[in-house]
């Protein structure tokens, strides 16, 4: 089996701050939408991510800077990170017909808060 890991630093706004962001006018979500996807596209190109043709399963670790926010809020960071996988080309698309499956563990990382993401080739 073959697995590649992406690393991407930092944290991905939870899910109630970009429907702030997006209450104040639809364009403002559109535009970090496409920033946070174009972030995981280079990060993943300057990492030179293996491109996978066909299905795979993705794992998300999340390593937080504390334990404050909720799960649910930290994953839907999952959504532009596989939005940036597809636009880079490394997976073939997002949908059931290529995502297999999608799993989340949860860390602290005082010093180094970011995302490892584990893509299996199935």
């Amino acid at each position: 089996d073959m697995t590649k890991t992406l690393t991407i630093p930092g944290r991905f706004p939870s899910l109630n701050e970009v429907l702030d962001v997006a209450k104040t006018h639809w364009t403002k979500y559109r535009d970090l939408k496409l920033q946070l996807t174009d972030s995981v596209d280079l990060t993943a190109r300057s990492q030179e991510l293996h491109r996978f043709k066909g299905k795979v399963r993705v794992d998300f670790y999340w390593y937080e800077e504390n334990q404050r926010r909720d799960v649910d809020n930290i994953r839907h960071g999952a959504k532009y990170i596989l939005d940036g996988l597809v636009q880079g080309g490394f997976i073939q698309g997002d949908s059931q017909k290529y995502v297999v499956g999608l799993r989340d563990e949860f860390f602290v990382d005082k010093k180094n808060p970011r995302v490892e993401v584990a893509i299996e080739d199935l």
